[in-house]
């Protein structure tokens, strides 16, 4: 990544709202969403329960370790990925071992079948308990553009990053699904600023990830569909872009750690409300322009 391409993620990424109305516009938090909506200001959402996709390493291992650490954490933590036993996994599986709350299970969210599976696994876990928390966090990036993209590629990004957190919703709608009178559940998607069609032309020329960037876009569709179409259901539903992170994906160049990125989404997620559904956010709280 040259020189140049790391200052506009730098500054896209750190600057402070107020100064970032031109490069991305409504710079408004979810805060100003309750002055909106008052009906709504009190949050309708409790974390007992929550399940992690892609939780052995990076954004989703954090979410597991804060929640851990938080004043209130759940009563049990789902932390799933495709392969346990793989080396990947072990820091995860150790401190699975030193948290009997931490439940690791085998979950490849494009595998059907896998999916069906960790179903039955959480449900036996759960004793007819309902689950509070999903968040769809396992993603791809690969950096392909216009002239290198190929459908291969396009397909099996699409393929993880859509696909996967549409069966994992899916399939966990049941154990998500509130009773009339219920406190909310909520499904949180971990999405991206370079899903946004309206900033596409401030990043485009030095960032292009064509897949990643088309299979966000769809990500944070389906966001907007599960808000809409689970709203009578009691859930929740939010996009969340956690900054440019230092992570495998994000490099070492990134200007944020994955502890600054995920203590500040857990602040947003704690405290959601019905009228925050449906947005489009970054990990400050600042709504980002579809």
């Amino acid at each position: 990544m040259n020189a140049r391409r790391i200052l506009i993620m730098v500054t896209l990424c750190l600057l402070p709202a107020k100064e970032k109305r031109g490069l991305v516009k409504q710079p408004r938090k979810l805060q100003a969403l309750l002055t909106e909506n008052p009906e709504v200001a009190m949050s309708d959402f409790r974390v007992k329960s929550i399940l992690v996709t892609g939780s052995n390493r990076g954004i989703g291992f954090e979410f597991v370790q804060q929640f851990l650490k938080s004043e209130n954490p759940p009563e049990i933590i789902f932390a799933t990925c495709r392969d346990p036993e793989s080396p990947r996994s072990q820091e995860l599986k150790n401190l699975s071992t030193k948290n009997p709350n931490v439940i690791v299970i085998q979950l490849d969210a494009t595998d059907p079948a896998s999916v069906t599976s960790s179903v039955l696994e959480v449900q036996r876990h759960m004793n007819g308990k309902q689950l509070d928390l999903l968040i769809n966090n396992a993603g791809v990036l690969t950096h392909n553009n216009l002239e290198s993209e190929t459908s291969e590629d396009m397909l099996n990004v699409y393929k993880i990053n859509v696909v996967g957190p549409m069966l994992v919703t899916q399939a966990f709608y049941p154990l998500l699904k509130r009773a009339e009178g219920q406190r909310k559940s909520a499904i949180v998607h971990i999405s991206a600023l370079l899903g946004s069609l309206e900033d596409l032309p401030k990043l485009f020329s030095h960032f292009p990830v064509i897949s990643y960037r088309c299979s966000k876009a769809a990500l944070n569709m389906l966001s907007r569909c599960h808000a809409e179409g689970y709203k009578q259901d009691g859930i929740i539903s939010i996009a969340i872009h956690p900054g440019w992170v230092k992570t495998d994906m994000g490099g070492d160049q990134a200007p944020l750690t994955k502890e600054q990125s995920v203590s500040k989404m857990i602040k947003i997620i704690t405290t959601l409300n019905e009228g925050q559904s449906g947005t489009f956010v970054d990990w400050e709280g600042n709504i980002i322009p579809w």
